[in-house]
């Protein structure tokens, strides 16, 4: 008897364990792929284009899972659920994007130990959410809430940013912009929106030149014969053409008999861009940006005003300015009454590095700042601004939810724990999921020892057993290759951060699970003219 077919010719069924195998183990393949960046001593992928995109000659130099996973063409479908995950945990938190994509593998790899068994995939998904719930109360049982102790709290965030650092390129000077971090989102008075903090690259001197200013910087020069400092600035921020002071010849067909004739509309042309410098003037203002160009006649007109005017403040810059100084962003000038001014104490032409820019200070949204960073080449400075976004969306989310837990290894086999314990309450093949997820979640600690290059079946045993003695902050030190408490080490993480991590993970993990059947579709052909 003939087989029946029923897809497009060309289209492709895996089924039951061939669907299973190929998912487990594209997943395993992304998880191995970054498990070697995680940790203090992980370490960085070079991931280059084909179409010289991404950066100088399409180059990155990143540790940063998110961005390794981003930029990388998958073609496994389970390999692009675990892509979305650390997509996923970059947004909602910013940092942790590769510890769940490993968690996740090696959910999937204890997983497949459990197939081989005969064991069904909905049994180990059972296993599983029983496992998941024990590790999230054993965390919710640890973690530590010190927002009411101003000191403790300022010692906890830097914590939280010196441990977030220490896997980064900033490692070195972790110190340093811990601080500055710090600072920046205390800055903010509890809101998780960064677009307040300004981070501003400037290639040249080294990374220790960087600094945390005060104020907006707006990376574009002020006209010319304009005053290069402005106190006590009303300023409106617009988006309007400011470049009509002469016809334009490729643009318009214009029938004169006279060259005169055209003399006049040229007048006419510069009479209407001095009417709208004198509406704009009439607002009282003193510095006035604008998105689009303003050429030589308006330039003028502004300077003989006393304004200060900027000229094609790029997008994102005018937008930032707008939110910062309290304006709203103008088009028309006729409605005075309709249009928002933003203010700020001052706006002055400051020179960083070879440059000159112009910076706000004393914005009225007070919170505003700007992330001067130096470095020696693009990819450096690119990787430093990857990891100060880590840093601070971490701390903004802290803030929002104040509670940490200890890291090192420590948050992981204290759940671990808690998972092994279930897993003497469990009757039948269950419990040996819930075992499973326990080695799954001790597998984070021995991978951070295997990239720091320590014995990691030796340590791994000993925090274990340090845990079940009930030193419940027992963490590795990574940098002396010993067992440490890391509450005293300082290596303190985000309550929010782990909890995402361990549900992202088992989520993505049972999800690649329940998959039995993959179907692929015929390729479209194409069609000859």
């Amino acid at each position: 008897m003939s087989t029946v077919q029923i897809f497009n010719e060309g289209a492709i069924q895996e089924r039951a364990e061939n669907a299973r195998m190929s998912n487990i183990i594209g997943a395993i393949a992304v998880g191995d792929l970054v498990k070697s960046t995680l940790g203090p001593k992980g370490m960085d992928k070079i991931l280059q284009s084909a179409s010289g995109r991404g950066g100088t000659d399409g180059m990155i130099v990143t540790n940063d899972g998110a961005t390794i996973l981003k930029s990388i063409a998958l073609d496994n479908a389970a390999a692009k659920v675990l892509v979305n995950i650390s997509k996923v945990q970059d947004d909602e938190v910013g940092d942790g994007t590769t510890s769940v994509c490993v968690l996740a593998a090696e959910l999937l790899r204890q997983s497949e130990k459990l197939i081989e068994q005969r064991i069904h995939p909905q049994t180990i998904i059972d296993g599983f959410r029983i496992a998941t719930v024990a590790a999230r109360n054993a965390l919710e049982s640890a973690a530590v809430d010190n927002s009411k102790d101003p000191k403790q709290w300022r010692d906890d965030l830097l914590n939280i940013a010196r441990t977030t650092l220490s896997s980064k390129v900033l490692s070195g000077d972790k110190e340093k912009f811990a601080e500055m971090c710090v600072d920046a989102v205390l800055r903010l008075g509890g809101s998780t929106n960064l677009e307040s903090i300004q981070i501003i690259k400037k290639i040249g001197g080294k990374l220790t030149d960087s600094y945390l200013d005060e104020g907006f910087i707006l990376n574009k020069k002020i006209g010319v014969n304009q005053p290069k400092r402005m106190e006590k600035a009303k300023i409106l921020v617009a988006n309007t053409a400011m470049d009509t002071d002469k016809i334009k010849v490729f643009g318009a067909r214009v029938k004169v008999d006279d060259t005169a004739k055209l003399a006049e509309l040229e007048r006419a042309e510069r009479e209407k861009m001095k009417e709208k410098v004198a509406k704009i003037a009439k607002f009282g203002i003193n510095v006035f940006v604008n998105r689009q160009l303003i050429y030589n006649w308006p330039e003028q007109l502004f300077a003989d005003a006393g304004i200060m005017a900027i000229e094609h403040a790029d997008f994102d810059g005018i937008e930032r300015l707008s939110l910062v100084t309290g304006g709203e962003i103008a088009s028309t000038f006729d409605h005075p009454e309709l249009v928002r001014l933003g203010e700020c104490d001052l706006v002055e032409e400051v020179i960083i590095g070879e440059d000159r820019m112009v910076r706000f200070s004393g914005v009225a949204a007070g919170k505003a700042c700007t992330i001067v960073l130096r470095g020696a080449t693009k990819q450096m400075l690119d990787e430093a601004e990857r990891s100060l976004h880590d840093a601070l969306a971490v701390l903004s989310q802290t803030i929002g939810e104040p509670r940490i837990v200890y890291g090192g290894g420590c948050a992981e086999m204290l759940m671990s724990k808690a998972v092994d314990d279930e897993a003497t309450k469990v009757a039948g093949k269950k419990s040996i999921a819930v075992e499973a997820f326990a080695k799954a979640l001790r597998q984070l600690p021995t991978i951070l020892c295997d990239n720091a290059g320590l014995d990691s079946a030796d340590l791994v045993a000993k925090l274990r057993a340090s845990h079940y003695e009930g030193k419940i902050t027992a963490g590795l030190d990574l940098y002396g290759g010993a067992v440490k408490d890391s509450k005293e080490l300082g290596i303190t993480e985000s309550f929010k951060l782990k909890r995402q991590v361990l549900l992202s993970a088992s989520e993505a993990a049972e999800m690649i699970l329940r998959v039995d059947d993959i179907l692929r579709s015929a390729p479209r052909q194409r069609t000859q003219h």
